[in-house]
């Protein structure tokens, strides 16, 4: 299997085996109404890059892809990687539930400078296993990037099974899975697969300690947006094998990933964010700033961790 960095056919060739560690599924800063800001965007880009995350996605779910508009989406892509200078992998955030529009934003993620690029299932449609497998083909022979795939079926209604994953994993330019069915079990399939020269990532923070003690090569994470160091800090532990630091950084980091999920996910993030003076307060409906009743319980997980005084 020849793999991505050495594939002279490909237009941008990159080191795949970078993509590990602590990855932050980046927020995308809004001011009140909704309006990208793309200074607070600079701002946060330039913390998480000093706190020591190992990776950036931008405009993945967590990034509010749903309701960001093409423009917006390309032009958040954009700065991301006119900001990062390749100092970490940026990766960009290209699903959608049309074959032929996924295809268009992964080109364009291309354009942009993206090392990666991140595809969630498609949503809503539910396509069946072979769906899917055709998907994300045609996706990865129409666009000469790195693709990593991205099973979230909380929140599309549509899982991806361990053989459709090894199927895809064969196609030279799908190099990851970003699994966040949440369920070690799960992990613990995809791993018995033995792919070679495919990263799996885990996307569910609360299972990702053990996924990555267990193999898994690091973690999309929607914890680190608020606490970057400590998620890279435990990610680097359970990468190096030291199950004791990582679970004792994990246990610390534990209330954050239980209730930065107190609402749907942006929701809580975003309102830590602001409270913590890293964002402007503005999110885009359909979503909703958090409700007042979970303003104390965010708090709390903020100071338990040690993130808030």
């Amino acid at each position: 299997m020849c793999r991505l960095g050495y594939n002279p056919i490909l237009t941008n060739p990159y080191n795949f085996r970078m993509i590990q560690g602590s990855i932050v599924a980046l927020v995308t800063p809004m001011v009140e109404g909704g309006a990208v800001d793309f200074q607070a965007l600079d701002r946060l880009v330039e913390w998480h890059l000093a706190e020591g995350s190992d990776g950036i996605v931008a405009v993945g779910t967590t990034g509010e892809s749903a309701t960001l508009d093409v423009d917006e989406h390309l032009a958040v892509i954009r700065r991301v990687v006119e900001v990062v200078k390749g100092r970490v992998p940026v990766i960009a955030g290209t699903g959608a539930n049309s074959t032929r529009e996924a295809i268009e934003l992964t080109e364009a993620g291309l354009k942009a400078g993206a090392q990666a690029c991140l595809l969630v299932t498609p949503y809503y449609n539910k396509p069946p296993q072979e769906g899917l497998y055709r998907h994300y083909k045609t996706i990865a022979e129409a666009v000469p990037v790195p693709l990593i795939l991205y099973n979230v079926p909380g929140r599309t209604g549509c899982d991806m099974l361990p053989a459709t994953v090894a199927r895809l994993a064969a196609i030279d330019n799908i190099i990851g899975l970003k699994e966040a069915k949440g369920e070690i079990g799960r992990i613990r399939a995809l791993l018995d697969l033995k792919l070679q020269d495919f990263i799996l990532l885990s996307g569910d923070d609360a299972t990702a300690c053990e996924s990555i003690l267990l193999g898994c090569r690091g973690d999309i994470s929607v914890t680190a947006n608020v606490a970057p160091k400590l998620m890279q800090q435990m990610c680097a532990a359970a990468l190096a094998g030291d199950r004791a630091a990582a679970e004792k950084l994990d246990a610390q980091l534990a209330p954050l990933h239980k209730d930065l999920f107190v609402e749907p996910n942006p929701i809580p993030a975003k309102w830590a964010l602001n409270q913590m003076g890293l964002i402007p307060a503005g999110i885009r409906l359909p979503l909703v700033p958090l409700a007042t009743e979970y303003h104390a319980t965010v708090r709390a997980a903020l100071r338990a961790s040690g993130v808030s005084s």
